[in-house]
């Protein structure tokens, strides 16, 4: 199932596609594209209804913002897992982390 975000009211090319897969006990938000604060909204929803376990696949996502990065680390606090994450991001969740702290 593909589902394509797109902000509303926005004339712009920033898109983000969240393809959903589920194997039975875990769903699988596959990320795709530019993710901004616009999406997170859209991207909760999609969590909320992925069951008890969800993982976020950002091995095709090409860009994010500091709101992003701020989502995605309560995410991992949250306990979803985070798969193919970027050396970059992940070391950018890390230290907005330790920013909060």
């Amino acid at each position: 199932m593909a589902l394509g975000v797109q902000p509303l009211g926005l004339k712009t090319n920033v898109t983000l596609r969240i393809e959903k897969d589920s194997d039975g006990r875990t769903t699988t938000l596959r990320l795709i594209g530019r993710m901004r604060r616009e999406h997170i909204e859209e991207l909760k929803a999609q969590i909320e209804t992925g069951g008890a376990s969800v993982a976020l696949d950002l091995n095709e996502v090409s860009l994010v913002d500091l709101d992003v990065i701020r989502f995605l680390a309560t995410c991992q606090t949250e306990g979803i897992s985070l798969v193919h994450c970027s050396r970059y991001i992940n070391n950018w969740i890390t230290k907005e982390r330790f920013r909060g702290q």
